[in-house]
């Protein structure tokens, strides 16, 4: 069986950071993800997917992560259930991360959630690369 989800997107707010009683960090977030086609009006959609992610990588997103960042998450679809309080059965799909990767760097973004100069320190120089297929190892 396989059950594999690899996603890029924008996260909607800052991650949620908790601990279990056993002290084991957990955190949420929720990634916004474009659609790879336009609706009827030419507008772009996107899907909102909530993430869950554990222990180290947990704390690592709450860190450094917040509304707006641009991460690469790559893990699993889990579904859950549970009562709530009106004694309702609630369902939950949620993706359960086994890795988190940062794409921007840090500071890339300001207070406004628009692009900033964060590339400026880029020691490849940012710009397009220039390389024959005769240079590629594969």
């Amino acid at each position: 069986m396989l059950n594999r989800v690899v996603l890029v997107g924008r996260l909607t707010r800052d991650p949620e950071l908790r601990f279990t009683p056993n002290g084991v960090a957990v955190a949420n977030f929720t990634l916004a993800v474009n659609r790879p086609f336009s609706n009827q009006q030419g507008e772009r959609e996107a899907d909102f997917i909530n993430v869950v992610v554990w222990r180290k990588p947990a704390e690592s997103v709450a860190n450094y992560l917040k509304k707006g960042s641009l991460a690469g998450v790559d893990g699993r679809v889990q579904t859950r259930s549970y009562e709530n309080n009106e004694s309702k059965r609630v369902f939950v799909t949620e993706v359960v991360a086994e890795s988190v990767q940062f794409l921007e760097p840090k500071g890339s973004r300001d207070n406004t959630g628009n692009q900033g100069g964060g590339f400026d320190n880029d020691p490849f120089g940012g710009g397009p690369v220039d390389i024959s297929d005769d240079d590629l190892p594969f």
